[in-house]
Parts: structure tokens; sequence; C-alpha cells
């Protein structure tokens, strides 16, 4: 079913969908509770085909990585596939009400799988995941009620509708701190990040591959869609909190990741600090950075989807998590080791593969927009250089003590200490492929969503123009953002 649905998905992509269309295609509504105003309406733009694809290509590899699984492996694959439903509803729905259901939905099977087929403490990460995101997810009703129920007109929770309002700024900004508290915990944002690496230390391999190559990218689709898409008044002023919150993600869980001796952990932080580039490019106000922000969603739903399966894999041989108990085991595993390589040099953007293309247009993109001051931009510019520096040190250096560090004896004898299984090949041989196609070719991806994103970044240069409301205190200079806005178009 996976499968298919990746073919659908495919199908849908290549024949009906026009990648230079900015708006809505592939539309569809139906009168659901009239009554309340809610309808069954979907449809896809440039900010969400592209993740419906990356959603059933990452599931359909993730049920195939499951095939190991024994214990009630019918009742696992069907949350795998109700994960599955959920989260491309989440990227597909046109309606507000409708997006808070398919975004509650969504958290039951990722629950089950981690309670049920998860480690020694899955009782806890699991009920922390659900406490941090069901909770949160309560300020998207919230704010969907405020929304649709403010102005004059008929209540209606649909998009379209909702972002045609015209908000008093004030409202704006309740607005969008409720959605930045419910978004920035499943991006995750520093301080609202400390349930994702619990999850990730006691998920198996295809629910880690969930979990990081879709599940953190419904945070960022979602500032996308409504904080920057639909409140652009009030994403002016909250724009720089976003760059700076950015930094401190980028920082802050590049230093974590280099201290853990937990592998799962380590990838987890990483993964963190990876999506600190993402803010950055929502809270830019310039097309490339923006554009960055949403090819490094994608770039990183690739890379740490293989990392993380890898990691399984490697657990699955050492049955130990530890980088202190592994070690020497380089000359038994040499195709692991070749994989483990190629996703580590993804995971820490070298050139020729699609993180290095990503973060390379938020850097520029960022650096360039003259809504920010020129101080501000060398300094976040500076910091997030940081992070950049550090990735490849703590993940070369865990290659290193995995595969050539001191051997540990045990291990080395361990009966299950086998080379890569052509499964394990082709799942990251799977992954590669758009690893590196992204990053020779980027408008194999950028071409998809370009149209999309054009035209809302312009809509928010048009809000800095008006300058409807006044700065807030976190906000730097904008000497010159009243001039950006006819660049921006």
């Amino acid at each position: 079913m996976a499968l298919v649905t990746f073919l659908i998905t495919v199908a849908a992509y290549v024949v009906g969908y026009d990648p230079a269309e900015a708006g809505l295609q592939l539309g569809q509504r139906i009168d659901w509770v009239p009554d309340l105003g809610l309808g069954w309406s979907v449809g896809v733009d440039g900010l969400s085909m592209p993740l419906v694809l990356l959603t059933s290509f990452i599931t359909t590899l993730a049920v195939l990585a499951a095939w190991p699984v024994t214990f009630k492996p019918r009742l696992f694959y069907f949350l795998i596939l109700a994960m599955d439903g959920g989260q491309i509803a989440v990227f597909a729905v046109q309606d507000m009400l409708l997006f808070f259901l398919a975004w509650e939905l969504e958290l039951i099977p990722v629950y089950l799988l981690l309670a049920i087929w998860g480690g020694k403490k899955r009782q806890y990460a699991a009920t922390k995941f659900i406490l941090y995101t069901a909770g949160s997810s309560l300020f998207i009703l919230l704010v969907a009620l405020g929304m649709a129920f403010a102005g004059s007109g008929p209540v209606s929770f649909e998009y379209s509708d909702l972002a045609a309002k015209t908000l008093a700024p004030s409202l704006q900004l309740l607005l969008y701190a409720g959605l930045l508290i419910a978004f920035g915990v499943k991006l995750p944002i520093v301080p609202l990040h400390t349930w994702l690496p619990d999850a990730h230390g006691e998920a198996t391999a295809p629910v880690h591959m969930l979990l990081a190559g879709i599940l953190l990218k419904m945070g960022g689709y979602a500032l996308l869609r409504f904080n920057a898409g639909m409140l652009p008044d009030a994403h002016v002023q909250f724009a720089p909190l976003l760059v700076v919150l950015g930094v401190v993600n980028i920082i802050y869980a590049a230093l974590t990741s280099f201290a853990q001796r937990n592998l799962k952990r380590k990838i987890a932080y990483s993964s963190i600090s990876h999506m600190g580039f993402v803010l950055i490019g929502i809270g830019s106000f310039s097309p490339l950075a923006a554009s960055g922000a949403m090819l490094q969603m994608i770039s990183h739903g690739l890379i740490g989807a293989s990392l993380f399966f890898l990691v399984g894999a490697t657990y699955d041989r050492t049955h130990t998590l530890q980088l202190d108990e592994m070690g020497g085991v380089g000359q038994a595993m040499r195709k692991m080791f070749a994989l483990w390589t190629a996703c580590a040099l993804a995971s820490l953007a070298l050139p020729g593969m699609s993180g290095f293309v990503a973060e390379l247009m938020v850097f520029v993109g960022f650096t360039t927009d003259e809504a920010y001051s020129l101080p501000f931009r060398i300094v976040i510019a500076a910091l997030a250089a940081i992070g950049v520096i550090l990735t490849p040190i703590y993940l070369l250096s865990m290659l290193r003590e995995i595969f050539f560090g001191k051997e540990n004896a045990e291990l080395a004898s361990h009966s299950n200490l086998v080379d890569a299984e052509p499964r394990e090949i082709y799942i990251i041989s799977c992954l590669l492929v758009p690893i590196i196609g992204i990053g020779l070719y980027p408008r194999l991806m950028t071409d998809s969503y370009r149209a999309t994103i054009e035209r809302q970044v312009a809509r928010d240069g048009a809000a800095i123009h008006s300058a409807a409301a006044p700065p807030l205190p976190l906000r730097p200079p904008l000497t010159a953002a009243m001039t950006m806005a006819p660049a921006l178009r």
C-alpha cells in the first residue's frame, strides 16, 4: 500500500501538477459539516506538493526497513500506513479545522509505535512526546477559531478565506505567537525540543526514518503556510526572533550533539541543528533564503532518514548505542562503513549533495537580505557558521569511533557482526540518488515550489513596506526595509 500511495503521488505530480502555477492545484471541496463551516477541502501547491512526495517516498522505504519486525507485524504496518495518511493529510488539506484534526490524528500512530515497539524507556518517551505535541497543538485550534470568527463575513476555516481577512495587528501578533508555540514544538525549536532526543532514543529504525524524515517538516511547513503566509504583518515583527532562534538551534544542538555518547541522541541533536537553517530561511525576506529553507526540509528529510536507518542497522549488529562500546568494526563491515560515510558527508553539507545547496541558499539569501541591517546579518552569518564548522567535527569523529576506534574484542567476535545486506544497500541507495541528484542539479526540486515561494515572499515584503505595526524590541533596524518590496515583486 505504501508503494501504491507513492506511485499515485508521483502520477499526480507528473500529470496534474504545474510547477509554474503558484496557486492551489488538484483541489477538491466537499461540505462536510456545513453548520460548523467545516469542509473537506484538499489541494496542493508549491509548499505542499514536494512534501507530499517526500512523505510517500520515505514511508515506502520505512516499510521496507521494517522487514525484520516480528512482534505484532500487522499492527505495526497498519500504524505506519496510518501515519502516512495523517502526514499527507497535514500537507494536503486546505481547511484549518481539518488541518487541526489531521495534525492530532497523526499523533496517535506515532505514540503507539513508540510505546509498543520502543526501547526500555519507551513509555516515558511516548508519554513525553504526546504531552508536548498534543498539548501544544491546542493552540492551533484556538488560533483557527480566532481567525475564523474574527472580522466580518461568514465563518470559514478555508485557507484562502483566512488569508484574505484583514486582522488587527495586535490580534495578528497574538495569533502568531500561539502558532509559533504549536509548530515550534514539532520543528523543534530550542527550548521546545526536549521530547525529540527521548523519542529518537527509544524508537525503532522505521519510526526513526518517519520522525526525522517527515514529522519535523510538518513544523516548518506550517510556519511557512500559516505564520508567514496568513499573518504577514505579525511575521514582519517576529521574523528577527525566528532568525535568532534558528542560530540558537544551530549552535546549541551542534554543541550538544558533539557531547553525546549515545549514537541515536547524537544524530537527533544533529537534526535539531540542521532545522535551524529552516528557521533562518523562514525569517528572511529573501526569495532565495526562503527557497533554501524549503530545500533544507526536503534535503534533511532524505539525509535524516538515511542516518537513522543506519543507526538501526548498526544497533542490530552491535547491540549497543554507546560510542565507547564500539570501535574497530571497519574491517568486518566495509560496506556499512561506506554507506555511513556517504550519508555523513551528505549531512555535513559536502558540495555536490543536497545539504550543501540548501544551506548555501539560506546563507547567501539571508546575507543579501536588505530587510535587516548589515551588522545584524554579519553577526547571524558568523554565528551560524560556527554550527557549520562543528558539524563535520562531530560527524567524522563519530565515524572514527564506530569503525576505527579502539577495538572492542567482545564486539569484534560477535556472530551478528556481518556487513551490509542487499536490502540495506538498496534503501540507502534510494535515498542517496535524490540527495546527489538535487546536489548536482537543484532545479530538479526548486522549480517545483519556486512560484509559490516568490509569491509568498512578495506578500511579506509588502507587509514590511506598509509598516502597519510598531516594531518589536527584538527587531533589528530595518533601515532599508521600506524600499525592498518592489525588488521582491
